[in-house]
């Protein structure tokens, strides 16, 4: 059963996974260019996780509904693709919009977060696209506070998505998170205010809008990965963040 409440030493092992996790994800955010291929970046995902003395969290790990456990480190998700994407030989090119999703587990504490990146020319629709949905999460995490509920997030996050004209992504969710890669509760980009569970200090949440320029409705493709079912384009942020009295604490920053 989920622990929902991490004591302090637990906290002080996310919090350090969380820092390594999120140096991680910085030099990623460089060193991604066109021209550059994916499973690149995966390798050196792995070798900056390992030199810091962690691991990564998604290497081997099995989501519910996958057919099979992933073999990398990185999670590369272009264009439709919303998550779960797979590093392959293709190369980044003019347009693309990649997301990155990484894990790290460091002395047992566990951290999630996933940026998304533009490359060349990409349509103000799509720079709005990403913008919109960066707010989206940190008007998330403004919620994550003693004494607010699940729904204050999700109405949160939904409600400055639908501001914008977007859709948000059906069927997939953020999660708890800290000792295993995916706890409870289930964290959803939509809800009403005052509903859902009591958020209490202590509680670690991985908050995740994704949002797409199309239909929000997903299939999920022969590698495990999910693209939205009318191939519009797609944008993920992600954060680990701690449920304290003054709001969300970014702990993958």
């Amino acid at each position: 059963m989920t622990k929902l409440i991490k004591n302090k030493e637990e906290i002080r092992r996310i919090r350090r996974s969380a820092k390594v996790l999120a140096g991680v994800l910085r030099r990623l955010s460089e060193e991604a260019k066109i021209g550059i291929p994916l499973l690149s970046l995966d390798k050196l995902a792995e070798e900056l996780i390992v030199k810091k003395g962690a691991k990564p969290a998604f290497l081997g790990y099995e989501p519910a509904g996958a057919q099979f456990p992933f073999p990398y480190t990185l999670c590369t998700s272009l264009n439709e693709v919303v998550v779960h994407g797979r590093p392959s030989s293709i190369l980044i090119k003019d347009g693309d919009i990649l997301k990155l999703d990484l894990g790290v587990n460091l002395d047992g504490g566990i951290s999630d977060a996933a940026i998304t990146l533009a490359f060349g020319k990409v349509p103000g629709e799509v720079q709005q696209l990403i913008k919109v949905t960066k707010e989206a999460l940190i008007a998330g995490v403004a919620e994550a506070k003693v004494g607010n509920r699940l729904g204050d997030i999700g109405y949160a996050i939904e409600s400055v998505i639908k501001k914008n004209n977007l859709s948000i992504i059906e069927d997939l969710t953020g999660h708890g998170v800290g000792l295993e890669l995916h706890e409870e509760p289930p964290v959803y980009n939509t809800g009403r205010r005052g509903e859902g569970l009591l958020l209490e200090e202590g509680m670690v949440l991985a908050l995740e809008p994704m949002t797409a320029l199309g239909s929000g409705k997903i299939a999920q493709l022969a590698d495990d990965s999910f693209a939205t079912a009318d191939r519009s384009l797609t944008a993920h942020f992600e954060h680990t963040v701690l449920v304290t009295k003054r709001g969300g604490e970014i702990l993958t920053i």
